[in-house]
């Protein structure tokens, strides 16, 4: 079966690519809505625990994904030939997610939105999250289309086949 390079990613360089690329970025995430419902129930406790747990993922996740961006963006994406819509619209929506995830970072430490009201800023902060798992689901989505579903030909492609052993430019350990 052909895949799009997003699952290729993950599926290349068992268990460890599944784990950088997936396991943790949206693990911190889903922790990040977790602590979010929390707060907002706890609203009343202006200091709550929910509340700093909720200040550190969002940092914590800013960063780590603005450093999975990097990487693909530096050692993966000029090496993709690309397999179609799906193959472009998983890539691109998976980098997407850096935008909202570095700008909850950059909110939580106050670099932006810092005349914000306690309620303006939670407000930007759900609207934040929920564009990145809008994007996150995007791209888990359409990662999981064969990309002939969507007009590829492999045949035109130079003949490029999936081969999990020989996925050197997706490889963690180069």
């Amino acid at each position: 079966m052909v895949m799009t390079h997003y699952m290729e990613l993950l599926a290349s360089n068992q268990p460890w690519n599944l784990i950088l690329f997936m396991v943790i970025p949206v693990g911190l995430a889903e922790a990040l809505v977790a602590t979010e419902f929390f707060t907002v129930y706890l609203k009343d406790q202006k200091e709550s625990a929910w509340r700093s747990w909720n200040k550190y993922l969002g940092i914590v996740v800013g960063f780590y994904f603005t450093g999975v961006f990097l990487y693909l963006m530096v050692n993966v994406v000029p090496t993709i030939e690309w397999r179609g819509f799906a193959d472009v619209l998983a890539v691109g929506a998976y980098l997407s997610g850096v935008i909202p995830l570095l700008s909850i970072a950059l909110l939580e430490l106050g670099v932006i939105g810092k005349g914000k009201s306690e309620r303006e800023h939670m407000k930007l902060h759900f609207i934040l999250l929920i564009g990145f798992l809008v994007v996150s689901h995007v791209a888990m989505i359409f990662g999981m289309v064969d990309p002939t579903i969507t007009g590829w030909n492999q045949s035109q492609n130079s003949g490029q086949m999936m081969n999990h052993g020989n996925m050197d430019s997706m490889h963690m350990n180069k």
